[in-house]
């Protein structure tokens, strides 16, 4: 299994309508790509955050030929989609594990 892992540091006067947006319309719409087979979004606790509370969203799929189909075919224009709606509200880091 692979876990598709984006750190997301969001300011604290956008947190709320970031993580609504989330739940509500973006995670769901990557799932709907049919690429993962589910997801998690985490506020990370014991951290500063006077510069923004910190999220990691988890996207789970089978092997990384469905990730890589992801962030060739779909990834841009996911994250256009957050950079239009949030602009310069938050910084993210990507990472990619294998569960073993």
């Amino acid at each position: 299994m692979i876990i598709y892992n984006v750190t997301i540091k969001v300011e604290a006067d956008a947190a709320d309508s970031w993580v609504e947006w989330m739940k509500g319309e973006h995670m769901p719409e990557v799932l709907a790509l049919g690429l993962f087979t589910d997801c998690r979004l985490s506020r990370l606790l014991e951290q500063d955050e006077l510069e923004g509370i910190t999220y990691a969203a988890q996207y789970f799929c089978d092997s990384m030929t469905e990730y890589n189909t992801y962030i060739d075919k779909h990834a841009e224009g996911m994250r256009d989609k957050s950079f239009k709606r949030f602009g310069g509200k938050f910084v993210a880091f990507r990472t990619v594990m294998e569960v073993i």
